[in-house]
């Protein structure tokens, strides 16, 4: 396993933010030493966009697919992990954009033992549709259809003095994390057995904790904009609760469906 680190951005069907993220990565203060993209069942507008875009980088963009059989997130992070050539990973949506210093902010932070929760930005739809026609547009605090402003502020300073470190899942948000590849392997990645949308990124925390993984929130740095969509189908959310509800009273820390089948 190579030092350095890989980026994992998870998409569906969404090239036009999909290239929006991309586009931000590669305006980073400090390179991710690779991109690969989690897709989880996209059309070949996908596979085509990361093709051109890979042809003018600054560092390999790789595409993950698989076919689409529902929502499996889980499944599709896991195979991007496997494929993964460094052993730090930071994890976003295909939906979201980053600030030019996400990359450092995160390499920064990072600890042997913790994992690390970013925070977002959530943008309206009128901003969204802005940022997606012009990458240049800047976010601050007082831009209009930016929903949480206080998280638009990058003071890194302020968490050294915070010292933000919880156990728990609450606000976990895979749409912006980081780990250690050899902690992912030890709990066995994320759980494939949630299907559908939700608490597969509590799941995974709750097990990162479980196996003495402790969990840093990081404000004010390593800040993700997450364009506006509408929301996903709720469908699955009461079974993968009480799948949730079981890993907490069990004290779960490797899954039974993970990475492991991928490596």
């Amino acid at each position: 396993m190579k030092k350095g680190v890989s980026l994992i951005i998870t998409t569906y069907n969404r090239p036009d933010a999909l290239k929006c993220s991309i586009l931000s990565i590669q305006k980073q203060s400090v390179l991710p030493d690779e991109v690969i993209i989690a897709d989880d069942g996209s059309t070949v507008e996908t596979a085509e966009l990361i093709k051109k875009l890979n042809e003018a980088s600054a560092f390999p963009i790789r595409h993950s697919w698989q076919e689409d059989e529902g929502f499996q997130a889980a499944k599709a992070r896991n195979k991007a992990i496997a494929l993964a050539s460094h052993e730090y990973i930071i994890i976003i949506d295909g939906d979201i954009f980053v600030h030019r210093n996400f990359v450092e902010d995160h390499l920064h932070f990072r600890r042997q033992g913790h994992y690390l929760q970013g925070s977002r930005v959530n943008l309206g739809p009128e901003l969204t549709q802005k940022m997606i026609a012009d990458d240049t547009v800047s976010i601050h605090p007082w831009t209009p259809q930016v929903i949480n402003r206080k998280n638009t502020i990058r003071a890194p300073f302020i968490n050294h003095i915070l010292q933000s470190q919880k156990n728990n899942t609450k606000g976990t948000r895979s749409c912006n994390m980081s780990f250690w590849r050899a902690d992912v392997v030890k709990i066995n990645g994320f759980d494939e057995e949630y299907i559908g949308w939700g608490r597969e990124d509590s799941d995974f925390a709750l097990r990162l904790q479980n196996a003495g993984i402790r969990r840093k929130n990081v404000k004010f740095a390593a800040m993700g904009y997450h364009l506006f969509h509408s929301e996903e189908s709720r469908a699955s959310l009461t079974a993968n609760d009480s799948k949730l509800q079981e890993a907490i009273l069990r004290k779960k820390i490797r899954c039974k469906k993970g990475i492991s089948q991928w490596l």
